[in-house]
């Protein structure tokens, strides 16, 4: 019986989150909210992703939005320029991802430290200039745009105001959340940790630093590619500005505001921040400063980020379960 209560217990904020958002739709009568949930799950996989290698595998791929944009281009080039569906698109872009993430990976095996992020910020540059010089496929500096919308049989995902792409992505965060979460609490996940925290006492252990490095920038990057396809298409359009510092930063902090080394806390902060983000959007420039400051102000109060801070205040209003009494 303990048990169960405990099991319940650990679940429950994940349950009542999947369940709000199903039932979502059901009561917002806003479009336009409707569609920042939509993109800020989509930021979810993608920040969590790049927690995979980053928070846990203590990898600085400063490259990770390159390869967002690699799956987009990827999935937007077969359709527009080859014709095939964008049901095929999406594997595409999460291959292209992982073929991106692996080559990088080769020189990043080879330094350390600050190097990691010089050879994976030089990484996303020259795919950027490739982009730019295949413009018959990619549109150069225009981008790809009238991207096909996903369809089954005559019912396209665009129509009912793309209340299919909505479900589409919470499957996809479900999915990914639930994969990663597995990986990292395996032995591999308890691996990669061990290389970040004390490499040399893992390698003495037997633990391949090459190997687990490259799987873990590989699995970091399939969810991220197939998050660039299904944000292509539901924008039907993907452009250079992917690779630009911008949208790199915006990830990064919402890993760093939701908590690193969690999985959920990144998706915790690709919530709040699109939603704070949007909110202050009619202050111009001035909200990047007070967002930047709410960063700060987190980073103080609550340094392993707003999961940790919400774990707190939730082992306070909710006491803990009583495990003195027997079953009878």
């Amino acid at each position: 019986m303990r048990n169960s209560t405990f099991t319940f217990r650990k679940y429950l904020p994940q349950t009542a989150g999947i369940a709000a958002l199903m039932i979502f739709p059901l009561v917002n009568s806003s479009d336009y909210i409707q569609h920042l949930v939509t993109v800020a799950m989509l930021y979810g996989v993608l920040a969590s992703s790049w927690d995979l290698s980053m928070g846990y595998g203590g990898i600085f791929n400063f490259g990770h939005m390159a390869l967002f944009a690699l799956g987009g281009y990827a999935a937007g080039v077969a359709t527009v320029q080859f014709g095939l569906s964008p049901w095929l698109g999406i594997p595409l872009g999460a291959l292209a991802a992982v073929v991106g993430a692996i080559l990088v990976s080769l020189p990043v095996l080879r330094v350390k430290g600050i190097y990691v992020c010089l050879v994976t910020f030089a990484f996303g540059q020259l795919c950027l200039h490739l982009i730019l010089g295949q413009s018959k496929y990619t549109g150069g500096s225009n981008g790809l745009v009238m991207i096909p919308n996903i369809t089954i049989g005559n019912y396209s995902f665009a129509s009912n105001d793309k209340l299919a792409y909505y479900y589409l992505v919470l499957a996809l965060l479900i999915v990914s959340t639930y994969i990663l979460r597995r990986i990292v609490t395996s032995h591999f996940g308890l691996s990669i940790v061990a290389l970040r925290d004390f490499e040399d006492l893992a390698i003495s252990r037997g633990v391949g630093v090459a190997r687990q490095r490259l799987l873990t920038m590989a699995g970091s990057a399939v969810f991220t590619g197939a998050t660039g396809a299904i944000y292509a298409y539901y924008l039907s359009s993907v452009s250079p500005e992917l690779f630009g510092f911008s949208y790199l930063a915006t990830v990064l902090s919402m890993i760093l505001i939701g908590g690193t080394s969690t999985i959920y806390g990144p998706i915790v902060g690709a919530f709040f921040l699109t939603f704070i983000s949007e909110f202050l959007v009619s202050l111009g420039p001035w909200r990047f400063v007070i967002i930047a400051l709410l960063m700060i102000v987190t980073i103080w109060r609550s340094p392993n980020g707003l999961l940790s801070g919400l774990k707190m205040i939730a082992a306070k209003l909710v006491p803990p379960s009583r495990t003195g009494q027997g079953a009878g």
